[in-house]
């Protein structure tokens, strides 16, 4: 934290163009495992308005994280600058369909404390027909709930599949799993998305944890 009066709003400022005319950093702040704990509640809250300060104001979130509660975090955190912060959120696969969709997005502006979401997500394929989905997404951008919605955790198939449904080409975006340690991704789903024209953003971009995370920040190359 001593360090971060050195650290450049600069080398955040880089921005990915979306499909719709839309702008959003190429960095930003995920919460996953926040929310969880309340005793950390203002500590988090701190850590994400750090990173706004700094530049990175996309904040990725979820209805699955804390059981709501990194929403509540990301909440607080936005709370009088939401107008400056491009905010995440991600739908459970089975909360996708026509009638829970809409409360499970409900809810989380609730805990957001904003009036609409940025970019809403379906979190990864469930058993709700891909085609119900897209309908109460495209619903949702209607009603002003949210501003556009892509998919997460989606491979070649599924996009394909996707693809194919009225309206299904109006996702924004593909969340997955990719850093150094794991460029599966860019074999197929990468040049599929880049040949659509469609973004992928990265989750886990320096690994989860453990001995690879350490390798990868502690490589000489990614530290620059």
């Amino acid at each position: 934290m001593e360090n971060t009066d050195k650290i450049k709003k600069d080398n955040f400022a880089r921005n990915v163009i979306l499909r719709d005319g839309g702008q959003v950093n190429a960095i930003g702040q995920g919460t996953w495992r926040m929310g969880e704990k309340h005793s950390e509640k203002l500590k988090e809250v701190k850590v994400l308005r750090l990173g706004i300060d700094l530049g990175m104001t996309l904040i990725d979130t979820a209805e699955m994280y804390g059981s709501g509660g990194a929403e509540e975090i990301t909440g607080e955190a936005v709370k009088g600058i939401r107008d400056k912060v491009f905010v995440v959120s991600k739908v459970y696969p089975q909360n996708a369909d026509k009638k829970r969709a809409v409360l499970s997005c409900e809810n989380s502006l609730k805990r957001l404390g904003t009036d609409y979401i940025d970019l809403y997500l379906l979190h990864w394929r469930g058993s709700v027909p891909l085609h119900e989905t897209v309908d109460v997404m495209e619903q949702l951008v209607k009603d002003g709930k949210i501003k556009r919605w892509g998919v997460s955790n989606f491979d070649v198939k599924d996009m394909e599949e996707l693809w194919k449904i009225p309206k299904g080409s109006n996702c924004a975006v593909n969340q997955v799993l990719y850093h150094l340690g794991s460029r599966g991704i860019e074999y197929d789903l990468l040049p599929w998305c880049r040949g659509k024209g469609l973004p992928v953003m990265a989750y886990c971009p320096v690994a989860q944890g453990g001995v690879l995370r350490e390798e990868l920040l502690g490589n000489k190359t990614v530290k620059k």
